[in-house]
Parts: C-alpha cells; structure tokens; sequence
C-alpha cells in the first residue's frame, strides 16, 4: 500500500509511506515468519485480534521486494507494478524538491492502487490529498 502520512518534522508536514503487509492468522503465522527470513527484511507482529502480519516499510524495501516478488504474483500484479513506479519516483525526489505535476502523478498511483485493495473504512479523496499537498486542482 502507500499511504500519505502526517509528518511533523518535514517541510509539508507528511510524507509518503510504501508498506507491504501480509496477514495470517495467528494459529498458522509460521509462513510469515518463513518469508521474512527469505526476504530477509521486514518485521512480524500478532495482532490482539488474533491475526498475525509481516510488514515491510520503506520505500526502497518495498520497491526491492516487489521488484523480487513481481514473477511470482498472481493476484497483486497490477497494485505491485504501480507501487513500483510510485517508489521509484519517490526515491528520485522529496516532495520538497519534487514538481507539482509529479506530486499529482504520485496521488494518482496512490488512488490507482488503493481501489485496487480492500475497501478501509475512510479513504481520502483525490482533492483532499491535493489540499493536505497544497495542491490546487
């Protein structure tokens, strides 16, 4: 996923998260704690609602894994090639340095891959992320 978090000590007061999460429940969390040795990054933690999860962060973790994982996908392709391009750009530029265009290039690959996941319960919009950016549309 990437997110657009809230940052206090940037210069736009958030910043953009990539994180790959893997969920299981708690019961028969062995494979995940197998993948993280594999992929050799990451971090697993039970959860208090007996789901279990690997999490990857880190927008150069994230491009790597991805990258890594891309051939063996079948069902996360499309969100995993976006979060690719979206890293990429995002390791190129701050958002301090980085164009306005570019800036609306990323809310869009965030928005592409977001309706491509699971629905959370409030999602930005894309004029909402524009406003907390300092965007104009």
């Amino acid at each position: 996923m990437l997110q657009l978090k809230k940052r206090a000590d940037s210069t736009k007061g958030v910043r953009f998260m990539a994180t790959i999460c893997l969920y299981q429940d708690s019961r028969h969390d062995e494979p995940l704690s197998w993948i993280r040795t594999r992929l050799a990054c990451g971090y697993v933690s039970k959860r208090n609602d007996g789901m279990t999860e690997l999490r990857i962060n880190g927008l150069s973790q994230v491009r790597e894994t991805v990258e890594t994982l891309l051939p063996y996908l079948r069902f996360k392709k499309k969100q995993a090639k976006l979060l690719i391009q979206a890293c990429a750009m995002l390791e190129r530029e701050t958002l301090r340095t980085m164009t306005q265009d570019d800036m609306r290039k990323i809310v869009d690959l965030l928005l592409l891959i977001q309706k491509e996941n699971y629905m959370s319960k409030k999602r930005k919009t894309k004029e909402e992320l524009y406003q907390v950016l300092g965007l104009t549309p």
